[in-house]
């Protein structure tokens, strides 16, 4: 359950990063740039929370 509960704490702040990022006025290459950047993270993120990968060490969302 606490996974869960960090995964969906942690989707929430990513996608307010990314809805802020896309705001930016950026050319269009870096702009596709950028949008694989956050996806790979957002892959990474997953991936790491769940306990697949230990790429990047996200600290567990404690109630």
């Amino acid at each position: 359950m606490n996974i869960i509960i960090t995964l969906i704490v942690y989707l929430v702040v990513f996608g307010l990063i990314w809805r802020l990022v896309s705001m930016l006025p950026l050319p269009a290459p870096i702009g596709q740039i950028v949008q694989i950047l956050f996806i790979i993270l957002l892959i990474l993120m997953i991936l790491s929370i769940t306990g697949v990968v230990h790429v990047v060490s996200f600290p567990l969302v404690r109630w």
